[in-house]
């Protein structure tokens, strides 16, 4: 599990939403910033995988954003930030295992058959009957 604590850019800002007098003076938005080309941490390969899997959540600019205005406090939303962040990339650069493809077993295909037969002898049962 990788930690990209150190590599994030942080920028703050307003959050919406209720709050009353507190909402329109504190900002309490957190906005993190993750530059993965840039980043130190990662091989080219493992870079390739998160541009990859998280194309929707990376900016024209090469920044993977991640928001978080869900806690009362700035501290908290920054905590949420690296939380996701560092979540998004440890799923991200996992590599998916190849299929290995596989034939049905002889039970299966005599099992699938006999299904086959079962259902062509109840819409058999379905004709008119011709005198």
């Amino acid at each position: 599990m990788i930690n990209v604590l150190k590599e994030i850019k942080f920028k703050t800002a307003r959050s919406g939403g209720s709050g009353g007098q507190n909402v329109n003076k504190v900002e309490t938005m957190v906005e993190g910033y993750f530059n993965v080309q840039a980043s130190q941490l990662f091989s080219s390969e493992q870079k390739d995988l998160i541009n990859k899997k998280l194309a929707n959540k990376i900016t024209d600019e090469g920044l993977l954003l991640v928001k978080s205005q869900t806690e009362r406090t700035q501290l908290g939303n920054k905590e949420e930030v690296i939380r996701k962040i560092n979540t998004l990339i440890n799923h991200a650069i996992i590599k998916p295992k190849k299929r290995k493809p596989t034939k049905p077993t002889k039970a299966a295909k005599e099992k699938r058959i006999e299904s086959k037969k079962k259902k062509g002898e109840i819409k058999l049962d379905r004709r008119k009957i011709i005198f």
